[in-house]
């Protein structure tokens, strides 16, 4: 196994493979690899947004976040159910990595949602029983049985601990204990978590995960099941025939910036009416051109404002400004005069952009994510007081033509 660490904005780092490897890393999409053109054996490798540790061919990446972990488990409270979960996620030990750190809180929530004993539920049962219990089947009787008495198809209400949130965190507390470089205390913690659920049925592969709804009675189990989800989704990878095996966990840092953005600021703009939402747009009469931004603010029925969220600023060769032409594709469908661009401070600085002959104006606005979250989220009540035209207090970023 060749070992390589990156830093999620880095620069390229030198590596030593056989090339069918370095052809896996760069079919992957967890990092971008090129070949060196004066050295065949050579390879240089630099992350893409990921962030995590995956297992590609031969080769064992581990990229680092620039965000510092404790930060990271803030944005994570935003992906799923902004209200649920913020506090408790960030009730963990400090760990230099994420792998690790996850692993860890995953262990502990699930301990606190046990302690109380395995949660139970109705589960519905379909199978052919010597005797009845609950209701008859009476199609699958006639079917498969021929008029014969026994055995009988019956459908009955199960009172059971292998139910949806019990089998969720079974089925992450397998997946993390796969991952590489989880450390010994970790690793305990999930096994003894294993332990209790032995019970819960593992899932299948390639399904989809079990649904469950928050409700008082699974309260306790809140936590622990946001951060089992977040784990199965972060471990599991579609394989299709062609496709790069990647084994691992992976967090998609541009996604979580988005997620962090939209939701704090749907939250905020609350205040100043209206609503906040993701709406199809289209950019033609035709409605041929189709366009999802972040976010559109509505007021009576009318979009006010649109919301564009970039981790990092978009420079593709001949287009420097691809994000300012993705937003003024959007003021220009939604028919307003100001959109808002938010980025992530370090990659790009507040700025202000008018449109030649039109008067579009685009404001770029920068959070800084390594600040604590309170004043994190004062940054975001700000973002929010331009969007809904309260400028008190507000100093605007420069501007440019």
């Amino acid at each position: 196994m060749i070992p390589i660490a990156l830093d999620e904005l880095g620069s390229e780092q030198p590596l030593r493979l056989a090339p069918r490897a370095g052809r896996a890393l760069n079919s992957s999409g967890v990092v971008e690899a090129r070949p060196d053109l004066a050295d065949a054996g050579l390879w240089w490798v630099q992350a893409a947004g990921m962030v995590g540790v995956a297992r590609i061919a031969d080769v064992e990446i581990w990229v680092r976040p620039k965000v510092p972990i404790e930060r990271l488990f803030f944005l994570l409270g935003y992906a799923k159910n902004p209200l649920g979960w913020r506090d408790e996620t960030l009730d963990v030990e400090v760990r230099d990595d994420l792998v690790p750190a996850l692993a860890q809180a995953l262990g502990r929530q699930s301990e606190r949602a046990l302690q109380q004993g395995l949660l139970q539920g109705y589960r519905v049962c379909e199978e052919a029983a010597p005797v009845l219990r609950g209701r008859l089947r009476e199609t699958d009787q006639l079917r498969r049985r021929f008029g014969m008495p026994l055995p009988i198809e019956v459908r009955y209400d199960e009172f059971t601990v292998d139910i949806s949130e019990n089998q969720l965190l079974r089925a992450a507390a397998e997946r993390m204990l796969r991952v590489p470089r989880v450390d010994v205390a970790a690793r305990r913690r999930l096994r003894h978590v294993l332990s209790r659920l032995a019970d819960a049925s593992g899932l299948v592969r390639g399904q989809p995960l079990p649904t469950w709804q928050p409700s008082r009675l699974n309260a306790r189990y809140h936590s622990a099941l946001r951060l089992a989800e977040l784990v199965l989704r972060g471990t599991s990878v579609d394989h299709t025939p062609g496709t790069v095996a990647v084994n691992g966990f992976l967090l998609a840092m541009p996604r979580l910036f988005e997620d962090f953005v939209t939701v704090a600021l749907t939250e905020e703009l609350r205040q100043y009416g209206g609503r906040a939402d993701k709406p199809m747009v289209f950019l033609d009469d035709d409605r041929l051109v189709r366009m999802i931004p972040d976010l559109v603010w509505w007021r009576n029925g009318t979009p006010t404002a649109v919301i564009d969220a970039k981790y990092k600023a978009e420079k593709p060769a001949g287009f420097p400004d691809a994000d300012l032409y993705q937003v003024l594709a959007y003021c220009t469908a939604l028919n307003l005069p100001r959109g808002h661009l938010v980025y992530a401070r370090g990659n790009e600085q507040p700025a202000r952009y008018v449109v030649r002959h039109c008067g579009i104006e685009i404001v770029c606005h920068a959070l800084d994510l390594d600040r604590p979250p309170p004043v994190l989220l004062e940054q975001v009540r700000h973002v929010a007081r331009e969007i809904a035209d309260v400028r008190v207090g507000l100093v605007l970023p420069p501007l440019r033509r």
